[in-house]
């Protein structure tokens, strides 16, 4: 079993999230799935919030994970 992770970064540190990608993505193709989900998420409720988007990612499998945010290295 692949542990692959994908950051959704945001500007404001508070809202960045990670998710666990399920097995069956190839990389190549996860970053616009995700990006359709996501929009998907946006037409359904334009007043959206991340537990709105995280429903959506599950549906198709996809993970939350939590995180503890590390100091920046630049």
């Amino acid at each position: 079993m692949d542990n692959k992770l994908m950051v959704l970064p945001a500007g404001d540190h508070k809202a960045i999230r990670l998710v666990r990608i399920p097995d069956d993505y190839e990389e190549h193709e996860v970053f616009r799935h995700v990006v359709g989900l996501i929009a998907e998420a946006e037409e359904q409720n334009p007043n959206y919030t991340w537990e709105d988007i995280s429903l959506v990612l599950e549906d198709h499998g996809f993970e939350p994970v939590d995180f503890i945010l590390g100091p920046a290295l630049d």
